[in-house]
């Protein structure tokens, strides 16, 4: 799959594409940002990649820009190495990124954010980021974050371990890593969290306290039991309902 990434790609290459077809691109939004004692700051970056390419291979004639890989992560910065940007130059961002592939003939712009604080931003900048990329160009973007950690809930399930996922670094997603990246999990210090489950109050305060208001360890569920296939079927399930919501959005966002 790494030749649907757009940085692979010399601009013959590209232009190639785009005369066979290739005019959706997808955009994954990640973060550096804390992700509990056992998995890397890159997590939201290396994540969003595998997603957008997963993704892209559903859609069907699309690339994959360059991940963003900074996003708005303010509420980890009470753990060490997050680094975070405001929403406002997340924007500025994404509207370069959209006028940047509008002008080369993409004519499909889908934005994946692979970070919770992402959804919100990305929700509310769709209109600016729609104006430029100009009247030939659609601009969406899924921005369902509850809806984003049911679909982990389900799969965890099939495990029994549904209870385990709150959304992050929890077993879903430290799976996740395991499938995409298994150098960099720490399996001994995989740990609980945060296990009151999650909701529009506690995501609310969360991004008004902090992430430390509600776990000491930065973790929201449950690390453990994390196995590669889960991981595995946990990306496969998400870019199946990402793709199809990209299939349903002709344009209405």
């Amino acid at each position: 799959m790494d030749r649907l990434l757009l940085e692979n790609l010399a601009w013959p290459e590209v232009a190639a594409r785009l005369e066979e077809g290739y005019t959706t691109v997808v955009v994954a939004v990640g973060a550096i940002e804390q992700h509990g004692p056992h998995l890397p700051l890159s997590v939201d970056a290396l994540r969003g990649t595998r997603l957008g390419l997963e993704v892209a291979r559903r859609l069907g004639s699309a690339l994959v820009a360059p991940t963003i890989r900074t996003g708005c992560s303010d509420h980890h910065m009470a753990f060490p190495g997050t680094v975070t940007i405001r929403p406002s130059t997340l924007r500025a961002l994404c509207r370069d990124y959209c006028a940047s592939l509008a002008r080369h003939g993409f004519t499909r712009i889908c934005f994946i954010p692979s970070h919770g604080g992402n959804f919100a931003p990305l929700a509310d900048m769709l209109g600016e980021l729609r104006e430029a990329a100009g009247p030939e160009c659609r601009v969406l973007a899924y921005t369902d974050l509850l809806g984003f950690i049911r679909v982990w809930k389900r799969v965890a399930a099939e495990w029994g371990m549904a209870d385990r996922v709150g959304g992050h670094a929890d077993v879903a997603e430290s799976s996740e890593m395991l499938a995409i990246r298994p150098d960099l999990v720490r399996h001994e210090r995989a740990d609980a969290g945060y296990l009151g489950g999650t909701s529009e109050e506690v995501l609310d305060r969360i991004f008004t306290e902090g992430l430390d208001a509600v776990t000491a360890n930065g973790i929201l569920g449950d690390a453990r039991g994390l196995n590669r296939e889960l991981g595995e079927r946990c990306l496969a399930e998400a870019a199946e309902v990402i793709a199809e919501f990209f299939g349903r959005s002709e344009g209405g966002g």
